[in-house]
């Protein structure tokens, strides 16, 4: 019992448990300070000059990339709107040669309406009025053909 120290086993309890706090904050620590280590670390490679040149490398890769998808879609509207102008232009010329074709027609079948009989002179007329407003071209001139070799005859 004399060599028993009654103080000593709650000594021990808090030397142990400062030793313990101790080393979780020297943990923390370490850990805190791998962490300020791996930023600060980034942050230099980041504004290295390796770094900034590859970044420039890729905006203007992308850059030319944008360009030419831009260019590659313009154009396509710029064909897109050319033949959309192009087929406006074909359907107003078609309507104006077949007004020329059905005023030319229209004066044939006047000039020899009198050389004709009443039915054939009619059936030519009806033909010519369905032509026009069918706006066919391929009708119109066999039509005609048929008119010039009438008035030929």
């Amino acid at each position: 019992m004399r060599l028993a120290v009654p103080g000593l086993p709650g000594l021990l309890t808090i030397l142990g448990a400062a030793m313990l706090l101790s080393a979780f904050a020297m943990l923390i620590i370490a850990g805190l300070w791998g962490a300020v280590k791996i930023t600060v670390r980034s942050v230099l490679d980041y504004c290295s000059f390796k770094q900034r040149a590859q970044r420039r490398l890729w905006f203007a890769q992308a850059r030319q990339d944008q360009v030419k998808r831009l260019f590659y879609f313009k154009t396509r509207q710029i064909k897109y709107f050319n033949e959309l102008s192009r087929k406006r232009l074909l359907k107003r010329n078609n309507r104006k040669h077949i007004r020329s074709l059905s005023k030319t027609i229209d004066k044939d079948l006047l000039s020899i309406k009198t050389k004709l009989p009443e039915t054939t002179y009619r059936q030519l007329q009806q033909d010519h009025n369905r032509y026009r407003n069918r706006q066919d071209i391929d009708g119109l001139l066999t039509l005609q053909q048929k008119i010039s070799t009438l008035f030929s005859a």
